[in-house]
């Protein structure tokens, strides 16, 4: 073979051998590529994440759960102008491709020699086929391999998806800005609508987020969003889809969004809120953020809006009488005070509060000037208050609200002490409202479920309550005189009555409804606390208590969502009814995986047949007979129309309730009801230290249940308080009591001191109400208190 030919072979082979080589690397690097790779009919079943929704009990929406705010929007649910507008923003021909738009990728390609040139990202030239096989089943790197692969699963995608589904699952995945996954989402966080809401303008301004939503903020680049947005309107009316007027007039409107995204338009809930997160987070698990649930709270949007009013109007009241603790900021000069100002914190939930600067104080008048820039004086009253305290001067900066009627502002100040509200259906245990503090902007700490504080005088209806059941009743007499017991460690025990006053020999029902400490202890000895712990366990007031006698007057610890619970069951008849804030909850396809009531009833869904209608149980164990807790209701009545609870008498309603107050006035109760309402209310400080002397539960915590009663009872009728069947009743001391068949006084009891025959000398009165004699008293004299005694308790 002469030279030439022998070159041109061996090159031959070289070139083959080369080929070879280069076919080989390439099936490797394809191997390796797509060995990986995602089936694309994974999608025939997908449903991408999406947030749970929570809503009052009147389908009012209160809160979304997810980490990706997404609200599932199925095609057929999604208006025909919104979708033409992402059609025409970035895939026009969609239903006529297979996946891949091959004119698109030579436009992209010839842009991306350029792009590449100049090291810019590479363009996508994708189809929304390839986009959702990139959202959903690939990376955002912008390689050639993942464009392969990104080609290939979205010609994979039209042959196992629906051209509609396709659609509906870009729709609904695609990243648009503004904490919003998805166009349902995004609707409501930029525009506050639902997508059927929205006009041309709006769904055109969607349309052009994903080209990247930072790029048209509405706000912040606001031109450049306009600007995108009208390049789609042009688009839709060029492919026929609106008509030229409709564009220009759409092009004509401004972009008005709103000022942040928010996830409920009511905003009175925030604690509640939270609290069904936490407890649906321990009942779902952590697909309470990405299952789509369907929830249905226990919520009334009413009781908790007067709710939240009530117990900030209380705090503040609270703190206006412990004086004025001077301004929150100071500024040397009136120049540029208003960058300091806006770095402050109000209470979000005080929407009328504004940050201001006092610019003179003279002759009993402090001019202000407010962030906004409106200038006015504060009332002469709040001048008063503010000198009586800490003082006001120039260059102070100060919270203001503008005066109802007239110019003019006044003057105000965030509560440092902090307190609690819960309102709840007694027969239900449905928690109607829930407020855990002043405002959950400044502490998200719920007090309500969180707080665990010494309810004093609020826990002696369970003592009571255990020495009714054990036999005693409304008529036996305990005596309320001082009393000394041995203690821990040898020290000598001296509950004492507040303000110091013994009343000698009164019935139980007068002891409660002067909450006198003494008279309790007695009764606790004679019950003996491990009935009155069994029973106090049994209802709810906490899962241990102590046997001690201290215990009886309040010095164990609970919650007011506990204790709140435990007062329904003297309403609703002596049953421990689940105190909860979720009532149902169902999946996506709106299948119910969880209820609240969990009573059967076989018949329910059956048909009408002519026989008599399903009898349901009553919800909740009884925890103590029917008479026993309508006897402690009707004590209870007692406290409001004779006792330390006569403030509530302004309802005009049958209502009871009992005030509670701790040592050193460190805490503040009252835990009032009527019949088809339970209420709590706590004030005290986190750190625990004294509300101040005479902050009882009458002075500090039971306006707050006025006023909330005040609204929230305009919703119920005046209806007295149930009696049970069996009850026997009697007068005495001109009280019609109720009584176990056979301990009812055989003849009436005549009002205290006298009757037809005469004086009634207490030493003919039994001082217990069963056999036996208490425990045996260290004799006053004798006895030292110690310092942690719980005493003064009210």
């Amino acid at each position: 073979m002469n030279p030439p030919a022998r070159w041109v072979v061996v090159t031959g082979v070289a070139v083959l051998s080369l080929i070879a080589v280069a076919g080989f690397a390439i099936a490797i690097w394809a191997a390796w590529l797509f060995h990986d790779m995602p089936d694309a009919s994974d999608l025939a079943d997908y449903h991408p994440p999406t947030a749970t929704r929570a809503y009052a009990w009147d389908g009012t929406l209160i809160g979304e759960f997810s980490r990706e705010r997404r609200i599932f929007v199925p095609y057929d649910a999604i208006p025909p102008k919104l979708a033409q507008a992402f059609l025409a923003a970035e895939d026009h021909n969609f239903f006529q491709h297979g996946g891949v738009d091959y004119g698109g990728i030579v436009r992209a390609g010839a842009k991306d020699i350029v792009n590449i040139a100049q090291g810019r990202r590479l363009e996508s030239g994708s189809t929304i086929t390839q986009q959702v096989a990139k959202n959903i089943l690939l990376t955002n790197d912008a390689t050639l391999g993942r464009k392969l692969k990104e080609a290939l699963i979205a010609r994979q995608l039209e042959k196992t998806l629906s051209k509609e589904r396709i659609l509906e699952l870009y729709l609904n995945e695609i990243w648009l800005g503004y904490r919003s996954y998805g166009v349902g989402a995004a609707a409501y966080n930029y525009f506050g609508k639902s997508i059927s809401d929205l006009d041309i303008a709006e769904c055109a301004y969607l349309a052009s987020l994903p080209k990247g939503p930072d790029n048209y903020h509405p706000i912040r680049r606001k031109a450049q969003a306009i600007g995108r947005r009208n390049f789609v309107i042009d688009q839709m009316a060029e492919l026929g889809w609106i008509t030229r007027p409709q564009a220009d007039a759409a092009k004509a409107e401004d972009l008005k969004v709103q000022p942040e995204p928010t996830r409920a338009k009511y905003r009175d809930a925030d604690y509640f809120v939270e609290e069904v997160r936490r407890r649906g987070l321990a009942t779902l698990g952590d697909r309470i953020n990405e299952g789509g649930y369907y929830m249905r709270t226990t919520l009334d949007a009413r009781l908790q809006s007067a709710a939240r009013t009530a117990l900030m109007d209380g705090l503040e009241k609270y703190d206006r009488r412990h004086g004025w603790r001077g301004p929150w900021g100071h500024v040397t000069t009136l120049t540029g005070w208003e960058d300091v100002a806006k770095k402050s914190a109000r209470p979000a939930e005080r929407r009328t509060w504004r940050a201001a600067v006092v610019t003179g104080v003279g002759g009993g008048v402090a001019q202000v000037r407010t962030v906004e820039g409106q200038v006015g004086s504060l009332a002469g009253e709040d001048v008063a208050w503010a000198r009586a305290g800490k003082g006001i001067g120039t260059g102070d900066l100060v919270w203001v609200d503008a005066v109802a009627a007239g110019p003019g502002f006044r003057l105000k100040q965030i509560p440092i002490v902090n307190g609690a509200l819960v309102a709840m259906e007694p027969n239900s245990g449905r928690v109607l409202a829930m407020v855990g503090g002043y405002s959950f902007s400044l502490s998200s700490f719920n007090r309500s479920t969180q707080a665990l504080r010494q309810p004093g005088s609020a826990i002696k209806p369970v003592v009571y309550a255990a020495a009714l059941e054990s036999g005693y009743t409304p008529a036996s007499v305990v005596l309320d005189a001082p009393i000394s017991l041995a203690g821990a460690n040898g020290a000598i025990w001296s509950p004492e009555n507040y303000k110091h006053e013994y009343l000698g020999p009164l019935q139980l029902r007068k002891g409660l409804e002067l909450s006198r400490n003494t008279m309790t202890v007695r009764l606790a000895q004679g019950v003996g606390m491990n009935r009155i712990s069994a029973l106090a366990e049994r209802m709810g007031v906490t899962d241990h208590m102590d046997k001690v006698l201290a215990m009886a007057l309040g010095a164990g610890e609970t919650t007011v969502f506990k204790l709140t619970g435990v007062y329904a069951a003297f309403v609703n008849g002596g049953r421990k009814v689940d105190p909860h804030l979720i009532e149902m909850v169902q999946d996506r396809e709106g299948k119910t995986i969880f209820r609240a009531d969990g009573r059967d009833c076989p018949r329910c869904n059956a048909g009408f047949n002519g026989d008599e209608s399903p009898r349901i149980p009553d919800a909740g164990a009884q925890v103590m007979d029917p008479i026993t807790a309508y006897q402690i209701t009707s004590m209870l009545q007692g406290v409001v129309q004779r006792g330390t609870g006569t403030q509530a008498l302004v309802l005009g309603r049958p209502v009871g309730g009992k005030t509670g107050t701790t040592n050193d006035y460190r805490s503040a109760w009252f835990m009032g009801f009527s019949p088809k309402l339970v209420v709590g209310t706590f004030v005290g400080f986190d750190d625990n230290r004294s509300l101040g002397e005479g902050e009882t539960g009458a002075q500090a915590a039971l306006p707050i249940f006025v006023e909330f009663m005040q609204e929230a009872l305009k919703g119920y009728a005046p209806d007295d308080f149930p009696t049970p069947k069996n009850a026997k009743f009697a007068m005495v001391r001109g009280i019609r009591e109720a009584f176990r068949p056979g301990t009812e006084p055989k003849v009436a009891i005549a009002p205290e001191g006298t009757n037809a025959i005469g004086p009634i000398p207490y030493n003919q009165l039994p001082l217990q109400g069963l056999p036996g004699q208490p425990p045996p008293a260290v004799p006053p004299s004798k006895a030292k208190k110690p310092s942690d005694d719980i005493t003064g308790l009210y």
